[in-house]
C-alpha cells in the first residue's frame, strides 16, 4: 500500500486514498497549473496507525448516543477523541517514510528545513452532496521534521473537531467511513490571498468571476475573520465590473520569529486595495483555466507570492467544485433592460457598453 504520493505521481485511481484536496493538487499539478510542490500522506497511513493503536472501540464508545445539540457534551467527547489520536504511536515504517519525503522536498526546494503547509485532506471533502471545506485543520509555516510529524497527528485528529463531527451527523455520514490524508506542501509567502468563484455566488451568474481578497495569508478570508475586498470580473472581456474595497483591520502575516500570526494591519493599508488590476485579471484567468480543466464551476484558493516575479506570482492553492449554484444548472443573467433568462445579456452588455461596465459598482 502507498504511504507517500507526490503530487506529480497522482492518478485518478488514487482519489479514495488521498481525499479531495490532495487529489485536486495532484490533478492540477498534472495539468501544468501553478501549484507549489508537495506530497500526500495517504489514508493508508492513518488507517494503519489507528488500527495498530486499536482505537476503534474507544472512539465508538465516545460517539455513542452523542446529541449534537448538547454542545458541552460534544466538546468534551471530541476533545477526548482528538487526544487519543494525537498521542497514538505512528508505525515506525510510516514515520520513516514521512521523514524521508520531507527531507526530499527540502532538497528539491534547496532549503534543508523548508517551510511547509500541513493540510487536512479528508475522504469526505468535496463530496457532491456536502462541502467539508474549512471543517478540518491546516497548519502553516511548519519547519523541521519533528514539527511536521506533530502537525500530521493534529491533522488526523481534526477529523473530530466539534464542527466536523456534528456536520457528519447532520449529513448522515458514518464517522468510521471517513478517513484522513494529510498534504505537506511548500509554503508560499503571500502579499495577498483569497478565494475566487467562477460564478457570482450571490445569484449564480456564470458570466462573472467573483474574487475575495485580503492582505497576507488567506486564512482570514477562508475563516470569515476578515472583511475582504470584493471584485467581479467579466469572464469574456476580463474587465472589472464591480469593485468594493473594505477596511481590512487584521491580516495573517509571517512574523520575525518565523510563524504565521494574526496582527493588526498597518493604518496606511487598512483601506487600500490589496490587488492591482493586473493581479485581479490574472486571478480571473487562473480561475477560468481551472474551470475549463474541470468542466464545471470552481471555488479556488489563490495567493500572490512575494518571492516570485510579476507575471509568474499568481499561485493556485486549491480548486474544488462550487456546490451551491452548480446543482441548479446555469442561472439566468439579468442585465438592465433585458429579460430574465437571457444568459448572454451581461456579455452583450459588456460588448456594447465597455466603458459603463468598467466603472460599474466602483467605490
Amino acid at each position: 500500500m502507498t504511504t507517500i504520493s507526490w503530487f506529480e505521481s497522482y492518478w485518478a485511481g488514487m482519489k479514495s486514498e488521498v481525499g479531495g484536496k490532495a487529489a485536486s493538487l495532484g490533478e492540477m499539478t498534472g495539468a501544468g497549473l501553478p501549484v507549489p510542490p508537495g506530497f500526500a500522506i495517504t489514508t493508508n497511513a492513518y488507517r494503519r496507525a489507528r488500527d495498530e493503536a486499536d482505537l476503534d472501540a474507544q472512539v465508538a464508545r465516545l460517539l455513542y448516543g452523542m446529541d449534537v445539540n448538547d454542545t458541552d457534551s460534544v466538546t468534551q467527547r471530541c476533545a477526548e477523541i482528538r487526544r487519543l489520536i494525537e498521542t497514538m504511536p505512528i508505525p515506525e515504517g510510516i514515520e520513516l517514510q514521512i521523514r524521508g519525503a520531507y527531507l526530499e522536498l527540502g532538497a528539491r526546494a534547496g532549503t534543508k528545513e523548508v517551510p511547509v503547509a500541513v493540510r487536512s485532506s479528508a475522504t469526505s471533502e468535496d463530496s457532491p452532496d456536502a462541502s467539508f471545506a474549512g471543517e478540518h485543520d491546516t497548519y502553516l509555516w511548519v519547519r523541521g521534521v519533528e514539527d511536521v510529524i506533530d502537525a500530521v497527528r493534529r491533522c488526523w485528529a481534526s477529523l473530530f473537531t466539534d464542527r466536523a463531527t456534528c456536520y457528519r451527523v447532520e449529513m448522515g455520514y458514518d464517522h468510521r467511513s471517513v478517513e484522513m490524508c494529510v498534504v505537506v506542501q511548500k509554503m508560499v509567502h503571500p502579499k495577498a490571498a483569497g478565494v475566487a468563484f467562477t460564478l457570482d455566488p450571490t445569484n449564480g451568474d456564470r458570466s462573472q468571476v467573483a474574487i475575495d481578497a485580503a492582505w497576507g495569508f488567506g486564512e482570514g478570508v477562508v475563516a470569515g475573520e476578515v472583511t475582504p475586498d470584493n471584485y467581479r470580473v467579466d469572464k469574456v472581456m476580463l474587465d472589472v465590473t464591480k469593485r468594493v474595497v473594505s477596511s481590512k483591520t487584521h491580516e495573517y502575516v509571517l512574523t520575525d520569529h518565523d510563524s504565521v500570526e494574526k496582527v493588526e494591519t498597518a493604518p496606511d493599508r487598512v483601506d487600500a486595495p490589496c490587488l492591482t488590476d493586473t493581479e485581479i485579471k490574472a486571478i480571473a484567468k487562473l480561475a477560468k483555466t481551472a474551470e475549463r480543466h474541470y468542466g464545471c464551476p470552481q471555488d479556488i484558493e489563490w495567493a500572490v507570492d512575494l518571492d516570485l516575479p510579476e507575471g509568474e506570482n499568481i499561485i493556485l492553492l486549491q480548486s474544488r467544485p462550487e456546490t451551491v449554484w452548480s446543482k441548479k444548472g446555469p442561472s439566468a443573467v439579468v442585465a438592465p433592460g433585458s429579460a430574465p433568462g437571457d444568459f448572454m445579456s451581461s456579455i452583450v452588455s459588456t460588448l456594447m457598453s465597455p466603458l459603463h461596465s468598467k466603472g460599474a459598482g466602483s467605490s
